[in-house]
């Protein structure tokens, strides 16, 4: 039988990694007082520090940087599919009027 993935809320993985960097706790002996992995502690840590206020975006939620660049592509195949068309009707159109 599969295991259920677990989730956490931001403001708990903001609460663990405190305990590291304010309390002065080791990462494993925080990690086993929440029932959590040492690794994953590490990752949330390594995370807030690269991140700050922008880590731990939430479920379905992208960074601000990567919705930028989600959007961005939608745009480009948007602007590349439009510039197909148009090319097609000139050479129908160029093709009709001869």
């Amino acid at each position: 039988m599969s295991e259920t993935r677990r989730t956490f809320t931001r403001e708990f993985k903001v609460a663990a990694v405190k305990l590291v960097t304010e309390k002065g706790r080791s990462v494993s002996e925080a990690a086993r007082s929440l029932g959590i992995g040492a690794e994953l502690l590490r990752r949330w840590k390594v995370a807030l520090d690269a991140e700050g206020s922008e880590a731990f975006p939430g479920h379905g939620h992208l960074p601000p940087a990567e919705e930028e660049l989600r959007r961005l592509k939608a745009d480009v195949a948007r602007l590349t599919a439009e510039r197909d068309i148009l090319k097609k009707a000139t050479a129908l159109f160029a093709r009709e009027s001869r």
